[in-house]
């Protein structure tokens, strides 16, 4: 089973061949071999300062979280630049409006400390994703025929549409579900990405010389099939 993933490129070849998307449709991606993906944003916790005895439930937690997975996932870990920018605004929001003399001038040392900071150091963000797949091959409500048919012809499934659709993500959202309760014992927090998010995942991930996340302002006029 195909986990979305770039591909390496050969000279005169169009990128769009080498990316396993067909289209990104509720929130969901749905893959040239018709099988689809949800993508969850988790938190994330501090576990050096955890006691002795909550790190051990928390590993527990965790073991048991993937003794009750019956379907592969793909843990991804995304570095990106922290963008200092918008906190730099708002300092220089603050700076301006402030009466007090004395606490305009701290205001103003340290915002040069955090923009002097950031210009000579790598201040990283880290995101966590888990990915959850669901193959045609897998639907307990197609017969066997129908499910050879999508291993043998996945072709036949890049499309799907109306009630195929929604039968496929019902099943894959009960795997969300799992997946998010089986989480939470651990103290970790998991979300689905929204159509708009995954774009812009996708656009960070297969651009990664911008450093830091982009804001596409106009995602509807994006190619993405």
């Amino acid at each position: 089973m195909e986990f979305l993933k770039p591909k390496q490129t050969t000279a005169g070849a169009s990128t769009q061949r080498y990316v396993d998307v067909e289209e990104i449709r509720d929130g969901l991606l749905v893959l040239k071999n018709g099988s689809i993906r949800a993508i969850m944003l988790v938190s994330s916790i501090n576990f050096d300062l955890k006691s002795s005895q909550e790190q051990d439930g928390i590993i527990l937690q965790y073991q048991n979280f993937l003794n009750t997975l019956d379907f592969p996932v793909q843990i991804v870990i995304s570095s990106k630049r922290f963008d200092v920018e918008p906190y730099l605004g708002l300092l220089a929001d603050q700076e301006t409006t402030q009466e007090n003399e004395l606490l305009r001038l701290q205001i103003t040392e340290y915002k040069l400390f955090i923009k002097k900071l950031a210009e000579i150091s790598n201040i990283m963000s880290k995101y966590f994703y888990i990915v959850i797949p669901f193959s045609p091959a897998e639907d307990e409500k197609s017969g066997l025929l129908d499910r050879l048919s999508g291993i043998f012809s996945p072709e036949k499934n890049t499309s799907l549409h109306g009630e195929l659709f929604e039968s496929y993500r019902a099943q894959l959202y009960q795997r969300v579900e799992q997946v998010e309760v089986a989480l939470s014992g651990t103290g970790v927090r998991a979300t689905p990405l929204n159509t708009e998010e995954i774009i812009e995942l996708l656009y960070d991930s297969y651009n990664p010389s911008l450093f830091v996340n982009s804001n596409i302002a106009h995602v509807n006029e994006l190619e993405l099939n």
